[in-house]
């Protein structure tokens, strides 16, 4: 099968995300310019850069009480700061609940009753139970084709890792199984991994 996007793909539902999968999911905790938190979660996420560690994320849509964007992309651009948590298989669900279109006003870490923890470098708070958690600076904001659609690019200015995943001095993914998005409706967990040597260079 071959399909432009423009044509559309002809299947019930769209296989884009299933064929781009899985991904890591970013749980942006952010605050808006009155210092009100708000936490969701991304799937259109990934590391881009080591040195300095950079990270990127898109969205997609708008909600009825905003202008542009969603909460989080709109709290960036007036704040220029955000925090990625990491999802671990235990925080399925909480995650989930923050998925909602929640009003802007509300505090989504008080409806899937997360714990708030401070950072250290950015001002938003982080998920206390996250495995990890990286603070980061907005580098670029970029509008994409779809209308409401953008990417942020963001310097990751400070981590975190739990100490319980620090495992013969690696982080050991294992201890908390991340979780991953499919398509559709789907999920996964990190539950194995296996080493590949890379190649010799000449």
């Amino acid at each position: 099968m071959f399909y432009q996007p423009k044509d559309g793909h002809g299947l019930p539902h769209n296989p884009f995300k299933a064929i781009v999968s899985p991904r890591p999911i970013a749980w942006i905790s952010t605050l808006d310019k009155n210092g009100r938190a708000n936490l969701a979660p991304y799937s259109f996420f990934n590391a881009m850069a080591d040195s300095p560690p950079m990270v990127v994320f898109g969205s997609t849509g708008t909600k009825p009480d905003q202008p542009q964007y969603k909460d989080t992309m709109a709290n960036i651009r007036e704040t220029g700061e955000f925090v990625v948590n990491i999802v671990s298989y235990a925080l399925k669900d909480a995650m989930n609940i923050t998925s909602g279109n929640l009003p802007a006003d509300v505090d989504e870490f008080a409806a899937a009753g997360l714990e708030k923890a401070d950072s250290q470098v950015v001002q938003p708070p982080r998920v206390a139970a996250a495995p990890a958690a990286l603070e980061c600076k907005l580098f670029k904001f970029v509008d994409l084709i779809a209308e409401n659609s953008a990417m942020v690019i963001g310097e990751v200015v400070g981590i975190h890792m739990a100490d319980s995943s620090i495992v013969n001095g690696m982080f050991d993914i294992t201890t908390y199984q991340p979780l991953a998005r499919l398509g559709y409706k789907d999920y996964a967990r990190v539950t194995d991994v296996f080493p590949l040597e890379r190649p010799e260079q000449e």
